[in-house]
């Protein structure tokens, strides 16, 4: 049997100091600690090749938790924790769960790990083109080390983050990852912890900055055992997936460390680069120090200590910039928050669809204001809700917006999780593409929609209980019930087939179309980085002109003005235009003309040699992009 040590003489530590679980310390002790305020008696249980498990008497310390130190314990030693000499529970703060959600946890040493990144020091906010990626469906391996090939493929391209949707350990093998019960472990299929960190080692390599998807609003339903152990949840507020998360309540101090040093295991032990936060609107916290302050500052300190930058970005639904607003004014001083009001504008506009919150958008004056002033709803009246929702963007630049035209919510929460590239046409995905990138936001890409993958992303899970299994598959249906759009049957979320069809092709090399697309995603991206106007996140103008109000013409000026401006303009209708119509807007067509989408290399109609004779006419869904005449270099460097 490990030998114990110290466990009655350690001194008492405050709630929020050591982290919880099992951790190896510089004598080569190992460090076990939970907090089970409620146990009367809490023992650790060391599993054993052969006999029966070894158990081992905790020590309490004070606020609820317990610890005890043993010598000799090797990395992947399986151990539970009985509370109250009856039941058995894995550690709610396991780092790893190499058998799943149910089984025992086991010990974890991340600094024993060979890190190459020294000199990586993070990406500032205004550099971030985000590809979010899920791993299980991104290579046919479904692990982090077979995204590692992909990373220069995505360098190239022009990404400069990958985002990860969540990793933390869920129900078997399959799954969003949003049902995640094991916040500290990492998904055992995907390659557990170490495959983790040999993916952000990599990533750093190639040039790209790692950001994780982190669920902090609630715990899935199958294998969460939180609440044996405290007050984890409360039902003074209610999630769409059940009672809220305690993080003002009774007992809530211990609950707040437990996130807290959830967000910093990531940044510490695993160097991820950035945190997205998921649905920032379902945490509930009414005391003076709301949780997304106290998060933010602790990983800015973290980060401060490790000397580099680490961003924290909130998915939120409220439209209100609070979350972005310094505390000295009373905000929460977040890096950036996602806005769907950019993807609804031109899906709607695109796609026709009104049905449910699609029922606010469709009219070009919105995506006008979506690229003028971020937020469509900023106290106007929302017919979807029923009343009035959001508040101005304010003097916030808008690299703290991160906006898209797909991601994993609204392609997989559709009814068969089709992607754009099967709802509209190619001239459709070439303009959503170009609205997208040259917009003055963060644009986030899903993996795929560079290339117009048709491969779609629907729910999967891989449950146990048959119950839950049922009642996901029922809910499914009725969640679509107010979208008459859907064409087909729900995929069974449950069956290996959805899961399998949602993989990636990675094929477009025998496609024009999409050989084109990704080519235009490349030079667009190659813009952003060269063109200067399209670095100044808060100088542009947006308005509407042409037949019928469907020339949207957007213009970015570069900081110094001197520098020059950029002036793309959009045909968002069926009907060909003329720029020669337009002169108040000045633009002079000749000679200016750097882009336009479609060019026969973007799987276009025509091509820019056609130009001297030809580039006043916009086509339909076309965009033209005009510029100083110095900057017709970068096409040079496009062709390349």
């Amino acid at each position: 049997m490990p030998e114990v040590r110290s466990s009655v003489v350690h001194p008492r530590l405050q709630p929020d100091g050591l982290p919880c679980g099992a951790f190896r310390q510089p004598d080569q002790n190992v460090l076990w600690r939970v907090w089970a305020p409620a146990a009367s008696t809490v023992e650790l249980i060391l599993s054993k090749t052969a006999g029966q498990p070894e158990a081992v008497l905790l020590s309490p310390e004070g606020g609820g938790y317990w610890f005890c130190r043993l010598s000799g314990i090797a990395e992947g030693q399986r151990y539970l924790y009985r509370l109250g000499g009856t039941a058995d529970f894995p550690d709610p703060a396991s780092r790893w769960q190499p058998d799943g959600v149910n089984a025992p946890s086991a010990t974890f040493f991340p600094e024993d790990f060979d890190w190459h990144d020294s000199d990586w020091c993070g990406l500032h906010r205004e550099a971030l083109v985000i590809y979010e990626l899920h791993v299980g469906t991104f290579t046919d391996a479904g692990t982090f080390d077979a995204i590692i090939p992909r990373l220069p493929a995505l360098r190239e391209l022009g990404v400069t983050a990958i985002e990860l949707m969540p990793v933390a350990q869920f129900p078997g093998n399959r799954g969003w990852g949003y049902d995640g019960v094991h916040p500290f472990a990492v998904q055992n299929s995907y390659g557990g912890p170490r495959g983790l960190q040999r993916l952000v080692d990599a990533a750093h390599a190639a040039g790209l900055a790692v950001l994780l998807d982190v669920v902090y609003n609630h715990v899935g339903p199958e294998g969460n055992y939180l609440s044996q152990f405290g007050p984890y949840f409360t039902d003074r507020y209610h999630t769409p997936w059940g009672s809220a998360v305690n993080f003002d309540g009774t007992g809530c101090d211990g609950v707040r460390a437990f996130v807290l040093q959830n967000a910093l295991q990531w940044v510490r032990d695993f160097h991820i680069d950035g945190l997205r936060l998921d649905a920032v609107h379902e945490i509930y916290d009414f005391g003076a120090r709301h949780i997304l302050r106290d998060l933010k500052q602790a990983v800015e300190e973290e980060a401060r200590a490790l000397g580099r930058t680490v961003l924290v970005i909130a998915e939120s639904d409220l439209n209100d910039v609070r979350l972005l607003d310094p505390v000295s004014r009373g905000g929460d001083g977040l890096d950036a928050q996602w806005s769907d009001d950019f993807h609804h504008s031109v899906h709607a506009l695109l796609t026709g669809e009104r049905q449910g919150y699609y029922s606010d958008f469709g009219r070009t004056s919105q995506l006008v204001k979506a690229l003028r002033q971020t937020f469509v709803y900023d106290g106007s009246y929302s017919e979807s809700r029923g009343r009035k929702h959001g508040a101005p963007a304010g003097a916030h630049p808008g690299d703290a917006f991160v906006v898209c035209i797909q991601n994993h919510d609204q392609v997989g929460n559709r009814a068969a999780g089709e992607r754009l590239s099967t709802l509209v046409s190619s001239a459709q995905q070439r303009l959503a593409a170009g609205l997208l990138l040259l917009s003055p936001h963060v644009p986030l890409l899903f993996m795929g929609e560079e290339y117009g993958e048709r491969h779609p992303f629907p729910y999967f899970c891989s449950f146990f209980d048959p119950t839950l299994i049922e009642a996901v598959r029922v809910g499914r249906t009725r969640e679509f019930a107010d979208f008459r759009w859907q064409e087909h049957a729900v995929p069974d979320p449950q069956a290996e087939s959805t899961f399998q069809s949602a993989k990636l092709s990675w094929s477009w090399q025998q496609d024009a179309h999409q050989t084109g697309l990704r080519q235009l995603y490349t030079d667009l991206l190659a813009a952003r980085r060269h063109w200067p106007a399209l670095r100044n996140f808060v100088d542009r103008t947006v308005e509407l002109a042409g037949i019928e109000s469907r020339l949207l013409i957007l213009k970015r000026t570069a900081e110094p003005s001197d520098r020059g401006t950029l002036t793309a303009i959009f045909n968002l209708g069926d009907q060909p235009q003329t720029l020669d119509e337009l002169p108040e807007y000045g633009i002079n067509v000749e000679g200016m003309l750097l882009l336009k989408s479609e060019d026969a290399r973007y799987g276009g109609a025509g091509g820019l040699a056609e130009e001297t004779h030809e580039a006043h006419v916009i086509d339909p869904w076309e965009f033209q992009v005009f510029g100083p005449a110095q900057w017709k270099n970068g096409r040079e460097e496009f062709e390349r």
